[in-house]
């Protein structure tokens, strides 16, 4: 098989991994994952807020899990790590899976929408915007309503770098309505340090 294919192949077989933990661990406030090859065989650490949850007594859980995961996806000696998510309301994943859930118990979309705005903000984020896109409330035709407050990047280097995206599907009577989550955490310190400069420039010039 050629490299281009593999490659290909790694991603799919990767992509249905991340899917398969989230229904697996969605009860445990599970965000993502990470693999990492080692010589000893495949490093997989899940992040979630309630880790006890993936684990299981004694690590008796997280065994049956890495044990289904080798036969399911073939990965080599798979072993299973749990990482704490000190904020649920900081991880941009979460945050979109329990709108998800809140949508789908028939909470109006505004009322969700803006309590995550204000208590993300609350936990010291610097900026947050969440973006519902789909047949919403009362509404025959498709749109996209969006939930924003303070600063927020959405393209480049630095919303590469510094802000969290997360997302997922709601299935509501009239369709799927699509979840999009950004987190801005803490300004970047170049952004941070380039305002800073400019308030010098500007105060020398008056």
């Amino acid at each position: 098989m050629g490299k281009e294919k593999l490659f290909v192949k790694e991603g799919i077989k990767e992509a249905d991994l991340e899917e398969f933990l989230r229904k697996k661990f969605e009860r445990a406030g599970y965000s993502r994952s990470e693999i990492q090859r080692t010589p000893l065989g495949t490093r997989i650490i899940v992040y979630a807020f309630r880790p006890g949850l993936v684990v299981g007594r004694s690590g008796r859980r997280a065994a049956e899990i890495a044990k289904e995961i080798k036969e399911k996806f073939g990965f080599e000696n798979p072993i299973l790590e749990v990482r704490t998510v000190e904020n649920p309301f900081l991880d941009a994943n979460i945050v979109a899976s329990r709108i998800k859930k809140a949508l789908e118990r028939g909470i109006h979309f505004k009322k969700v929408g803006n309590y995550y705005v204000r208590r993300i903000l609350q936990e010291g984020a610097i900026g947050v915007e969440i973006r519902l896109s789909g047949k919403l409330a009362g509404v025959q035709r498709s749109r996209t309503q969006k939930f924003r407050a303070g600063f927020i990047i959405h393209s480049g280097e630095y919303a590469e770098r510094y802000v969290d995206v997360g997302r997922a599907q709601a299935l509501l009577k009239p369709g799927i309505v699509g979840i999009e989550v950004r987190i801005l955490k803490e300004a970047p310190p170049e952004l941070a340090l380039e305002k800073n400069l400019q308030e010098v420039s500007s105060n020398e010039e008056s």
